[in-house]
């Protein structure tokens, strides 16, 4: 049978956040965070897999997101503030600690979080995620160098004339985004949801253009010497490929005692597409050792 989703809304700030549900949580609550900053949580629902075996799965759009509430301003489009909105929703809707899984800039979201938050954390998983947003501007530069030519050229062009919305510029970033932010032929409908219904004022605040231009008030951000007061069993999972480099997760591991890294060979940005049964397995089998008790002992799970 198909499962069954609840969704609602909740209140943060004076704002309404939409959020949706599935599975009893006879395991435990997983909290999802989208990325972008800007896109929807749709692309995220493989994740609700995880509820067929015993886990409440919680989504959520971020403020201005998808069904969320857009402020008139855009004073809120803050790391600051997501945080905020992250600690309202794991407050009004998980009782007790929860696991904690973002993707992308939900990844930094996450990682951030539980540098300060940790009686209310089990877990933290993060897929694609950072804490260095200028080390990865530097490694999406050099996957670019890496591109054609032909692509490299429209690319470089454009943004030096500013022009990010010609026809031609947007097939190169979409050559860029078929290589390494998902490899899928043709992308799931989720996923095409959530870059289609992406927030402009959200994404243009706080990222940039596109994913691999990012010039907002994210692009500084760096709490890498940080990530060692995260006293959870953190798993980390990135592409092969990742426009968000396995260099990047590298860095993170480096830093945070006890984490564990994983690599996924034939996947880039959205390994719980790209590869989705191992995906499921990987994190099954991260919450499982949580539960035991047992978390220091992941060696199986690198690639």
């Amino acid at each position: 049978m198909p499962q069954e989703f609840r969704e609602g809304y909740l209140t943060s700030d004076g704002y309404s956040i939409y959020h949706r549900e599935v599975g009893d949580g006879a395991l435990g609550t997983i909290l999802c965070v989208h990325g972008g900053p800007g896109m929807t949580h749709d692309y995220l629902l493989p994740l609700a897999d995880l509820a067929k075996v015993g886990y409440r799965v919680v989504f959520y759009d971020a403020l201005g997101c998808g069904h969320s509430e857009l402020p008139q301003g855009v004073e809120h489009f803050t790391l600051e503030h997501d945080l905020k909105v992250l600690d309202d929703v794991r407050q009004q809707l998980c009782q007790g600690p929860v696991h904690l899984m973002g993707s992308s800039y939900g990844g930094l979201l996450v990682l951030k979080y539980a540098t300060f938050h940790h009686k209310e954390l089990r877990s933290v998983i993060s897929t694609g995620g950072l804490s260095d947003v200028p080390f990865t501007i530097a490694e999406m530069n050099r996957l670019k160098q890496g591109l054609p030519q032909r692509v490299r050229d429209v690319l470089e062009s454009h943004a030096a004339s500013g022009d990010f919305g010609s026809a031609e510029y947007l097939e190169a970033v979409q050559f860029f985004y078929r290589r390494h932010l998902c490899r899928m032929n043709p992308w799931p409908a989720e996923m095409t949801y959530s870059l289609e219904h992406v927030s402009l004022p959200v994404y243009l605040t706080m990222n940039g253009p596109n994913e691999f231009t990012i010039v907002g008030n994210i692009k500084d951000i760096e709490f890498t010497a940080e990530l060692s007061k995260i006293t959870v069993p953190t798993l980390l999972v990135h592409g092969k490929y990742d426009e968000v480099t396995p260099r990047v997760g590298e860095r993170i591991r480096d830093h945070l005692p006890g984490s564990r890294l994983v690599v996924l060979p034939r996947s880039s940005h959205v390994g719980f597409w790209e590869e989705r049964p191992k995906y499921m397995a990987l994190v099954r089998t991260f919450l499982q050792s949580v539960d035991q008790g047992r978390s220091s002992d992941l060696a199986p799970l690198h690639q």
